[in-house]
Protein backbone atom coordinates (compact mmCIF):
# COMPACT_ATOMS: atom_id res chain seq x y z
CA UNK A 1 0.00 0.00 0.00
CA UNK A 2 1.49 3.45 -0.87
CA UNK A 3 0.14 7.20 -0.97
CA UNK A 4 1.77 10.32 -1.29
CA UNK A 5 1.11 13.70 0.22
CA UNK A 6 1.85 17.12 1.67
CA UNK A 7 2.91 17.20 5.25
CA UNK A 8 4.06 19.32 7.98
CA UNK A 9 6.65 17.83 10.60
CA UNK A 10 5.43 17.46 14.35
CA UNK A 11 8.00 15.03 15.76
CA UNK A 12 10.87 12.79 15.05
CA UNK A 13 11.97 10.52 17.70
CA UNK A 14 15.17 8.47 17.45
CA UNK A 15 14.29 4.48 17.03
CA UNK A 16 17.51 2.19 16.62
CA UNK A 17 20.80 3.33 15.60
CA UNK A 18 20.10 5.55 12.91
CA UNK A 19 16.39 5.23 12.10
CA UNK A 20 13.38 7.88 13.37
CA UNK A 21 9.80 7.63 13.90
CA UNK A 22 8.44 10.91 12.64
CA UNK A 23 5.05 12.07 13.24
CA UNK A 24 3.85 14.45 10.13
CA UNK A 25 0.42 16.35 9.81
CA UNK A 26 -0.54 15.66 6.01
CA UNK A 27 -2.84 17.36 3.98
CA UNK A 28 -5.40 13.93 3.30
CA UNK A 29 -4.41 11.58 5.87
CA UNK A 30 -4.06 13.25 9.37
CA UNK A 31 -1.42 12.86 12.05
CA UNK A 32 0.59 10.01 10.50
CA UNK A 33 3.57 8.27 11.85
CA UNK A 34 5.82 6.56 9.88
CA UNK A 35 9.63 4.95 10.41
CA UNK A 36 12.54 6.73 8.55
CA UNK A 37 15.35 4.66 8.05
CA UNK A 38 18.62 6.62 8.54
CA UNK A 39 15.99 9.62 9.97
CA UNK A 40 18.65 10.15 13.12
CA UNK A 41 21.75 10.56 11.06
CA UNK A 42 23.18 13.84 10.42
CA UNK A 43 22.05 14.14 6.84
CA UNK A 44 18.49 13.64 7.58
CA UNK A 45 18.21 15.24 11.02
CA UNK A 46 17.73 18.77 9.37
CA UNK A 47 14.64 17.93 7.30
CA UNK A 48 13.05 16.50 10.33
CA UNK A 49 12.45 19.17 12.35
CA UNK A 50 9.56 20.13 13.58
CA UNK A 51 7.48 23.04 11.65
CA UNK A 52 9.02 21.74 8.17
CA UNK A 53 7.29 21.48 5.16
CA UNK A 54 7.90 18.04 3.11
CA UNK A 55 5.97 16.00 0.80
CA UNK A 56 5.81 12.28 2.26
CA UNK A 57 5.40 9.16 0.49
CA UNK A 58 4.10 6.62 2.69
CA UNK A 59 4.69 2.90 2.42
CA UNK A 60 3.28 -0.66 3.72
CA UNK A 61 1.53 -3.62 3.16
CA UNK A 62 -0.89 -3.04 5.54
CA UNK A 63 -2.80 0.12 6.16
CA UNK A 64 -2.80 -0.62 9.82
CA UNK A 65 1.20 -0.93 10.06
CA UNK A 66 3.61 1.73 11.08
CA UNK A 67 4.90 1.85 7.72
CA UNK A 68 7.48 4.13 6.22
CA UNK A 69 8.44 7.31 5.17
CA UNK A 70 10.24 8.73 2.28
CA UNK A 71 10.75 12.80 2.14
CA UNK A 72 11.41 15.27 0.22
CA UNK A 73 11.71 19.03 1.84
CA UNK A 74 8.79 21.26 0.93
CA UNK A 75 9.93 25.05 2.91
CA UNK A 76 12.60 24.45 5.66
CA UNK A 77 10.36 26.47 8.51
CA UNK A 78 12.35 25.69 11.37
CA UNK A 79 16.07 27.10 9.82
CA UNK A 80 14.43 30.47 9.63
CA UNK A 81 13.83 30.72 13.35
CA UNK A 82 16.63 29.73 14.92
CA UNK A 83 17.50 33.59 15.72
CA UNK A 84 13.75 34.40 17.14
CA UNK A 85 13.50 31.98 20.19
CA UNK A 86 9.77 33.77 20.67
CA UNK A 87 8.75 32.57 17.24
CA UNK A 88 10.67 29.36 17.68
CA UNK A 89 8.79 28.09 20.74
CA UNK A 90 5.64 29.35 18.93
CA UNK A 91 6.38 26.28 16.18
CA UNK A 92 7.71 24.12 18.70
CA UNK A 93 4.48 24.82 20.64
CA UNK A 94 1.83 24.48 17.87
CA UNK A 95 3.52 21.16 16.43
CA UNK A 96 3.63 19.92 20.10
CA UNK A 97 -0.71 20.68 20.17
CA UNK A 98 -1.39 19.04 17.24
CA UNK A 99 0.45 15.64 17.48
CA UNK A 100 -0.85 15.60 21.65
CA UNK A 101 -4.34 16.63 20.29
CA UNK A 102 -5.30 15.21 16.82
CA UNK A 103 -6.36 11.90 17.08
CA UNK A 104 -4.28 9.77 14.59
CA UNK A 105 -5.02 8.87 10.53
CA UNK A 106 -8.17 11.37 10.83
CA UNK A 107 -7.93 13.72 8.09
CA UNK A 108 -8.20 17.33 9.74
CA UNK A 109 -8.37 19.62 6.46
CA UNK A 110 -8.87 22.91 8.33
CA UNK A 111 -6.17 22.09 11.28
CA UNK A 112 -3.69 21.63 8.49
CA UNK A 113 -4.76 24.62 6.28
CA UNK A 114 -4.54 26.87 9.76
CA UNK A 115 -1.31 25.41 10.48
CA UNK A 116 0.08 26.26 6.93
CA UNK A 117 -1.11 30.28 7.56
CA UNK A 118 0.56 30.10 11.17
CA UNK A 119 3.70 28.65 9.79
CA UNK A 120 3.61 31.85 6.82
CA UNK A 121 2.74 34.07 9.55
CA UNK A 122 5.81 33.21 11.48
CA UNK A 123 8.00 33.26 8.56
CA UNK A 124 6.38 36.53 7.45
CA UNK A 125 9.49 38.97 8.34
CA UNK A 126 7.57 42.07 7.38
CA UNK A 127 4.77 41.65 10.28
CA UNK A 128 6.35 40.99 13.41
CA UNK A 129 3.03 41.78 14.90
CA UNK A 130 0.63 39.41 13.70
CA UNK A 131 1.52 35.45 14.78
CA UNK A 132 0.43 35.89 17.75
CA UNK A 133 -2.87 36.77 17.25
CA UNK A 134 -2.90 33.71 14.44
CA UNK A 135 -1.80 31.14 17.03
CA UNK A 136 -4.56 31.98 19.16
CA UNK A 137 -6.94 31.66 16.54
CA UNK A 138 -5.38 28.15 15.53
CA UNK A 139 -6.04 26.54 18.62
CA UNK A 140 -9.47 28.18 18.55
CA UNK A 141 -10.09 26.54 15.43
CA UNK A 142 -8.27 23.06 16.23
CA UNK A 143 -11.10 23.05 19.35
CA UNK A 144 -13.84 23.81 16.56
CA UNK A 145 -12.62 20.95 14.83
CA UNK A 146 -12.69 18.29 17.22
CA UNK A 147 -15.87 19.38 18.20
CA UNK A 148 -15.14 21.75 21.22
CA UNK A 149 -15.55 24.93 19.57
CA UNK A 150 -17.01 27.93 21.63
CA UNK A 151 -19.94 29.82 20.84
CA UNK A 152 -18.77 33.82 21.16
CA UNK A 153 -21.63 34.74 18.65
CA UNK A 154 -24.29 35.78 21.95
CA UNK A 155 -24.37 36.30 25.68
CA UNK A 156 -25.27 32.98 26.94
CA UNK A 157 -27.88 34.85 29.53
CA UNK A 158 -29.37 37.40 27.95
CA UNK A 159 -29.07 36.78 24.36
CA UNK A 160 -27.11 40.34 23.15
CA UNK A 161 -24.58 40.15 20.57
CA UNK A 162 -22.87 43.37 21.91
CA UNK A 163 -21.17 43.95 25.07
CA UNK A 164 -19.28 40.28 25.70
CA UNK A 165 -16.31 40.57 27.84
CA UNK A 166 -16.04 36.97 29.36
CA UNK A 167 -16.98 32.80 28.53
CA UNK A 168 -18.61 30.24 30.53
CA UNK A 169 -16.15 27.49 31.92
CA UNK A 170 -18.83 25.50 31.95
CA UNK A 171 -20.50 25.96 28.40
CA UNK A 172 -18.04 27.28 26.13
CA UNK A 173 -20.70 30.41 25.60
CA UNK A 174 -20.06 34.28 25.84
CA UNK A 175 -21.06 36.45 28.70
CA UNK A 176 -21.93 40.21 28.34
CA UNK A 177 -20.13 42.34 30.81
CA UNK A 178 -23.32 42.80 32.74
CA UNK A 179 -24.75 39.28 33.27
CA UNK A 180 -20.78 38.67 33.84
CA UNK A 181 -20.84 41.09 36.81
CA UNK A 182 -21.99 38.98 39.96
CA UNK A 183 -19.87 35.55 38.86
CA UNK A 184 -16.79 37.27 37.38
CA UNK A 185 -14.37 35.45 39.18
CA UNK A 186 -16.01 32.06 38.07
CA UNK A 187 -15.82 33.58 34.51
CA UNK A 188 -12.91 33.24 31.81
CA UNK A 189 -11.77 36.46 30.20
CA UNK A 190 -12.44 37.16 26.86
CA UNK A 191 -9.92 39.11 24.44
CA UNK A 192 -11.59 41.64 22.13
CA UNK A 193 -9.59 40.79 19.16
CA UNK A 194 -11.69 36.97 19.01
CA UNK A 195 -14.75 38.78 18.66
CA UNK A 196 -13.29 41.17 15.52
CA UNK A 197 -12.06 39.88 12.04
CA UNK A 198 -8.63 41.14 11.24
CA UNK A 199 -8.22 42.82 14.62
CA UNK A 200 -4.52 41.90 16.06
CA UNK A 201 -4.40 41.31 20.03
CA UNK A 202 -2.13 43.47 22.28
CA UNK A 203 0.44 41.76 24.29
CA UNK A 204 -1.78 41.16 27.18
CA UNK A 205 -4.77 39.78 25.18
CA UNK A 206 -2.81 37.46 23.65
CA UNK A 207 -1.96 35.95 27.27
CA UNK A 208 -5.35 36.07 28.11
CA UNK A 209 -6.57 34.02 24.93
CA UNK A 210 -4.01 31.58 25.14
CA UNK A 211 -5.46 31.42 29.09
CA UNK A 212 -9.04 30.86 27.33
CA UNK A 213 -8.20 28.21 24.51
CA UNK A 214 -5.41 26.62 26.93
CA UNK A 215 -8.59 25.64 29.80
CA UNK A 216 -10.59 24.46 27.33
CA UNK A 217 -7.78 22.24 25.31
CA UNK A 218 -6.87 20.82 28.91
CA UNK A 219 -10.90 20.14 29.85
CA UNK A 220 -11.43 18.36 27.17
CA UNK A 221 -8.54 16.86 24.88
CA UNK A 222 -5.12 16.94 27.19
CA UNK A 223 -6.95 15.49 30.28
CA UNK A 224 -8.08 12.47 28.21
CA UNK A 225 -4.54 11.66 27.39
CA UNK A 226 -2.60 9.07 29.02
CA UNK A 227 -0.26 12.40 30.71
CA UNK A 228 -3.17 14.57 31.08
CA UNK A 229 -1.45 17.75 31.00
CA UNK A 230 -0.96 20.33 28.10
CA UNK A 231 2.67 20.00 26.41
CA UNK A 232 5.62 21.29 27.72
CA UNK A 233 6.34 23.34 24.49
CA UNK A 234 2.68 24.88 25.21
CA UNK A 235 3.56 26.01 28.84
CA UNK A 236 6.75 27.36 27.37
CA UNK A 237 5.41 29.65 24.92
CA UNK A 238 2.47 30.92 27.49
CA UNK A 239 5.52 31.55 29.45
CA UNK A 240 7.49 33.61 27.32
CA UNK A 241 4.26 35.71 25.73
CA UNK A 242 3.34 36.58 29.60
CA UNK A 243 7.14 37.93 29.79
CA UNK A 244 7.08 39.55 27.02
CA UNK A 245 3.24 40.92 27.90
CA UNK A 246 4.97 42.42 31.31
CA UNK A 247 8.03 43.66 29.71
CA UNK A 248 5.49 45.53 27.31
CA UNK A 249 3.38 46.61 30.04
CA UNK A 250 6.45 47.82 31.89
CA UNK A 251 7.98 50.12 28.61
CA UNK A 252 4.47 51.67 28.06
CA UNK A 253 4.11 53.26 32.17
CA UNK A 254 5.67 56.56 32.76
Amino acid sequence: MEWSDDGIVLAARKHGEAAAIVTLLTRAHGRHAGLVRGGAGRRARGLYQPGNRVRATWRGRLAEHLGAYTCEMADAVAAGMLADPLRLAALSAACAVAETALPEREAHLPVFEGLEILLSSLTDDDDETAWPTVYVKWEMGLLQELGFGLDLSRCAATGASDGLTHVSPKSGRAVSAAAAKPYRGKLLELPGFLLMAGTLGRPDEIVTGLRLTGYFLDRHVFSQRRDPKQPDARARLADRLRAHADAQAGVAQP
